[in-house]
């Protein structure tokens, strides 16, 4: 492996690298809700769970697939194979911004535990490079996985969105055992962790599940305090019928209102937790 030296903060630039290649949907330059500063994020295709809500249907597949183009008739494809070496180039046009901002990579999906050599080798290279990193996960994936990212990660986003397994079960399509093991083998390693809480009206945010989250969080990890609630929104939902997909929630919930959140926010701050409306 060849390096060279870029003058810039002394940071070192790898090429020949590694190529393993993973599977992708997007990448979103300049993104400034998935970590601190200004970020890339890479979007990993491939989610073992199903939930109902999911605003980006097209990152479930782990193949790449056809999607409509809106309003027209025509079809392009969601997914492509890439290089670490092709990833990191991307990356790397940004790291001016990233200097100045404290920003960084996040890697989100889909979810990223999927594809967990690729995912490995994106974060040591990004590691060996003195850039940021953060990602944006599920937390559903063997142990042994999230053990071997430990210290290669900055931060994690890590999506909580029922204590009560039988409910997680009929939302998402899986149990939520490994998930919330994962998280108490993080909390018990001191990681940087920030809970997102998705509010999905009728769903998520009803007074049992809100309870049930704020004790959890609360009693059972015991470095883990900060908590993002994330307002559900219908972005997502026009691309269902493009992808042949039905939407179970279609034309059912709304946004909830800023006095909502506010109500919720206030709910779990009882719980002597850190929250934020957004994320």
């Amino acid at each position: 492996m060849k390096a060279e030296i870029n003058l810039s903060k002394g940071r070192t630039i790898f090429h020949g690298m590694n190529t393993r290649s993973g599977t992708i949907f997007d990448i979103k330059r300049f993104a400034v809700h998935d970590g601190p500063g200004i970020r890339t994020t890479v979007f990993f295709k491939g989610c073992p769970l199903n939930c109902w809500w999911c605003h980006n249907p097209e990152s479930q597949n782990p193949e790449s697939e056809p999607i409509l183009l809106p309003n027209v008739a025509d079809t392009e494809i969601v997914g492509k194979t890439v290089s670490i070496s092709e990833l990191m180039e991307e990356i790397r046009k940004d790291i001016i911004f990233y200097d100045e901002s404290g920003g960084g990579v996040t890697v989100s999906g889909g979810e990223p535990l999927m594809q967990p050599e690729f995912l490995e080798t994106l974060l040591t290279y990004s590691n060996k490079e003195k850039i940021h990193t953060a990602i944006d996960t599920t937390g559903f994936g063997p142990l042994e996985v999230i053990k071997s990212l430990v210290g290669k990660i900055k931060l994690y986003l890590y999506d909580l969105k029922f204590i009560n397994d039988e409910k997680h079960q009929v939302y998402t399509g899986v149990s939520n055992t490994s998930i919330i093991k994962n998280l108490k083998y993080l909390d018990s390693m001191k990681e940087t962790v920030i809970i997102r809480i998705p509010i999905i009206p009728g769903v998520t945010d009803t007074k049992t599940n809100i309870k049930d989250l704020g004790t959890f969080i609360s009693s059972s990890l015991q470095t883990i305090d900060k908590v993002n609630i994330l307002p559900y929104n219908r972005l997502g939902e026009g691309k269902y019928p493009r992808l042949n997909r039905p939407y179970r929630f279609a034309n059912q919930l709304a946004t909830p209102s800023d006095k909502e959140l506010n109500r919720i926010k206030n709910e779990f701050e009882t719980y002597g937790l850190g929250v934020q409306i957004g994320g």
